[in-house]
């Protein structure tokens, strides 16, 4: 009888620990998918982000290119030797949206310099890009926008190198902490992507600061050079999408923390629980 009941107890702890170590790994396993999409998703949005030319996007009447003043504004707005000032008052002028990597104004697809064309309702209009270069990204930031003899301007100058620079470390981050968190699967463990929590904050983290030196350098922009009359500016759908991804970070960042902490604790639980 006693050998019996022995056998009894022992059975129905093993089921128990079996039943609950079951419902621990659906909780567990849950949490690291819903963590996985918002970790693809916000990956996806930083991707966009960062590959689009809308981050800002002005606002102008249109011009009918026509004067010889349009004409140099365009040429000096292609130019290599263009300066912050210069390209600056062309996206003023021709509804300009800037990215991270381009700058682009929209103008009038048959361009008419020196003999206007006809007057007409509307004007077919084309928008021609040109891609910042390494050199201007790393370029100092004048006091007096364009005025080389001005002064450096410190705090212009890193915000801006910090937009540029963040958005990548941040992408990068994530990449990496989903190579670990693929290790974690390959090795049917969650313990590993404890590691991929804390990258994922970490790229949170870089996100957020892209966005504030984003918003930051370009308020002080305006501040120096003002926006002329019936111009308007406004934040585009790629700041937009850099801005969302950061909560997803942090979102995944905490759930894959969560998984991993509690699942090894709960581990360590339940063996001492078997042992007993």
């Amino acid at each position: 009888m006693g050998g019996d009941r022995l056998e009894n107890k022992t059975s129905v702890s093993v089921a128990s620990w079996s039943s609950l170590n079951a419902r621990m790994d659906n909780r567990f396993a849950t949490a690291f998918v819903i963590a996985c999409v918002l970790s693809l998703i916000s990956t996806i949005y930083m991707a966009a982000s960062i590959g689009t030319d809308f981050w800002y996007e002005y606002r102008s009447p249109v011009q009918e290119n026509s004067s010889d003043l349009n004409k140099s504004i365009w040429d000096e707005f292609v130019s290599d030797e263009a300066d912050e000032k210069t390209y600056n008052d062309a996206l003023f002028r021709y509804n300009g949206t800037v990215g991270l990597w381009r700058r682009c104004i929209t103008i009038s697809k048959n361009m008419h310099w020196y003999s206007p064309p006809e007057r007409t309702e509307s004007f077919d209009a084309v928008t021609k890009c040109v891609s910042f270069t390494l050199t201007e990204q790393f370029m100092e930031k004048f006091v007096d926008p364009g005025n080389h003899n001005s002064g450096i301007d410190l705090l212009r100058t890193y915000l801006w190198r910090c937009q540029f620079l963040l958005p990548f470390v941040s992408l990068g981050l994530m990449c990496f902490g989903a190579l670990i968190g693929l290790c974690a699967c390959i090795c049917r463990s969650l313990y590993p992507t404890i590691a991929t929590g804390i990258l994922h904050l970490l790229a949170g983290l870089c996100t957020l600061g892209s966005v504030s030196c984003y918003v930051a350098g370009i308020e002080l922009l305006h501040q120096k050079l003002e926006l002329p009359d019936n111009v308007s500016g406004e934040f585009g759908w790629s700041f937009c999408l850099a801005c969302v991804s950061a909560p997803l970070q942090f979102m995944a960042s905490a759930l894959f923390i969560w998984a991993a902490h509690t699942n090894r604790k709960e581990y360590t639980l339940m063996k001492a629980y078997r042992v007993a």
